[in-house]
């Protein structure tokens, strides 16, 4: 399918499955050999990430552990504050760990969750994103390791992203068009 529609949203392929699965091996046989006598806690963010880290851990042959958290925000403020990371049940100090994301735009929710884990006390925190809006990015950050793709300003769907609810399950990654 080249165009989809997801409510009153359309939208067109941006990244087909088969680039996806290919940077994904990519981004294994480096982790592989990075991680190699290390033992890597891999902590998924939820719920975007599922999809990603599924096939990314299927590339990821070395003794690993993961875990999945979910950030919950505020009541009643505004976009963008957190207050906590929920789901982690590992402990982290002296461990090697490697955050998944599903797409880091404004940087804020990473931030945040990075903080979180580092109160653990962990050995290293590195960041393995599928996508990244470089001109989105509120936040610099150092660790950022591994990247998927670098986009645009747009507005994705799909490989564990959504729209209201509804598109994490299609298999490619499709951007929002006007028509």
């Amino acid at each position: 399918m080249k165009q989809i529609q997801i409510d009153e949203l359309h939208f067109e392929l941006m990244i087909d499955e088969n680039q996806i699965q290919k940077r994904i091996r990519l981004i294994g046989v480096d982790i592989n050999h990075r991680y190699e006598d290390k033992n890597p806690v891999f902590i998924g963010v939820l719920n975007g990430c599922f999809m990603f880290m599924s096939d990314l851990l299927k590339q990821v042959v070395i003794p690993c552990e993961m875990s999945f958290v979910k950030l919950s925000s505020y009541q009643g403020t505004s976009q963008g504050e957190m207050s906590e990371l929920i789901g982690l049940g590992i402990d982290l100090k002296g461990r090697d760990v490697i955050i998944v994301e599903d797409i880091v735009e404004s940087g804020n929710s990473l931030k945040h969750t990075i903080a979180s884990i580092e109160k653990q006390s962990p050995s290293s925190v590195v960041v393995c994103t599928l996508l990244l809006k470089p001109e989105c990015l509120q936040n610099d950050f150092e660790n950022i390791q591994y990247v998927g793709f670098e986009i645009e300003k747009e507005f994705v769907v799909g490989y564990g992203m959504d729209y209201n609810g509804l598109g994490r399950n299609i298999p490619h990654i499709y951007k929002n068009i006007v028509i």
